[in-house]
């Protein structure tokens, strides 16, 4: 299983926990890991989005058979059996509402020897799961795919790096990873990245999940802000 690529979650998460900490950080990480699932659901060309609709495009399954990830098949068994079809949108809140997600993505990368599940204390009365990383090799591998397409004018990106900078960008990973500062003068080529102008038409719709997700990411708070107003009423 370690020699296997890692899929687009897995390497989501490896970029927002914390290398020694084990902790997660980015407040809309878990958005991002549900447009992370969409998307690789979309390159594996398991579901497809039906474009005959103007205003709505509704997510349809293209191909049932399993993948080598559990969570790709629950999320891919939830499309299969819905009553009803929902947007990408929809589909990416669902997905990163699942119960533990970030904990299932880290087991993954424990067991394939990136990360260790570790217990910390809080206030020697609580306890929280942490994953410390244990091997930098795979985290590494992925900032650099990331600073070549995002550093360089290449009109030729390889499509998944393509996609995982767009979901980085979503959920504010990319300043952490590589600083405001050095950011500053590529905002172009970050915005050209996350449109898609670099790719053909089979990953844009990949990448129209990461940008699903930063509409998510911006709608969440409203929603729960208003969630908690009614309950306290």
């Amino acid at each position: 299983m370690r020699d296997t690529p890692l899929h687009l979650h897995e390497e989501l998460l490896l970029l927002a926990l914390h290398d020694t900490k084990g902790t997660l950080g980015g407040a809309h990480t878990s958005i991002g890991l549900g447009g992370a699932i969409a998307a690789e659901l979309l390159l594996r060309e398991r579901i497809r989005i039906d474009e005959s609709r103007r205003w709505r495009k509704l997510v349809e399954v293209r191909e049932v058979r399993r993948t080598d990830d559990s969570i790709l098949n629950e999320c891919l068994k939830r499309i299969r059996d819905a009553k009803r079809r929902a947007s990408i949108q929809t589909w990416i809140t669902r997905f990163s509402s699942m119960k533990k997600l970030h904990h299932r993505v880290a087991e993954q990368l424990c067991a394939r020897r990136i990360l260790r599940a570790d217990e910390q204390e809080i206030l020697l009365i609580f306890k929280r799961r942490v994953f410390p990383e244990i091997d930098p090799g795979p985290e590494r591998e992925i900032i650099e795919r990331l600073r070549t397409a995002i550093f360089s004018d290449d009109r030729e990106v390889e499509p998944r790096t393509v996609v995982l900078a767009a979901l980085a960008h979503a959920v504010g990973l990319l300043n952490p990873t590589f600083g405001r500062r050095e950011l500053r003068p590529r905002k172009q080529r970050i915005k050209s990245l996350t449109k898609g102008d670099v790719i053909g038409k089979a990953t844009s719709n990949a990448v129209q999940a990461a940008q699903a997700a930063i509409t998510a990411a911006a709608v969440m708070p409203a929603i729960i802000a208003s969630s908690t107003s009614s309950n306290s009423g």
